[in-house]
């Protein structure tokens, strides 16, 4: 399984992203995808996440300002991300979960949120 991330960059706080994660096979066979991010420093921490069935949930502190969401024609997953501050800065990870609790992970994308 292939998880390619795209839709990082630079922007000033306030403004927004959207990320892209295509996969190499359908999204409906995973139990969940989702979005990680790592800052400097931290832990990897959920951002948001989507299940087979639709349910989406949200990390706390992006919760009002990002939006996960899936094309499933085109097998990928987006997240938008708006408002965003400057602790948004981080390495954000696609993620697919099978059924069996395998995890799937992508190469990172970089987004910078400057003041």
């Amino acid at each position: 399984v292939q998880l390619q991330a795209s839709g990082g960059g630079l922007v000033q706080a306030g403004g927004s992203l959207r990320l892209a994660c295509a996969a190499s096979r359908s999204i409906l066979s995973f139990n969940s995808m989702g979005w990680f991010r790592q800052a400097p420093g931290k832990q990897r921490e959920l951002v948001a996440r989507i299940t087979r069935a639709g349910q989406t949930n949200y990390a706390d502190s992006v919760k009002g300002r990002f939006s996960i969401s899936r094309d499933n024609a085109k097998n990928t997953v987006h997240l938008q991300m708006d408002s965003l501050k400057v602790e948004d800065t981080a390495v954000y990870y696609c993620n697919a979960e099978s059924d069996s609790g395998m995890d799937y992970w992508g190469k990172g994308t970089q987004v910078t949120v400057s003041s």
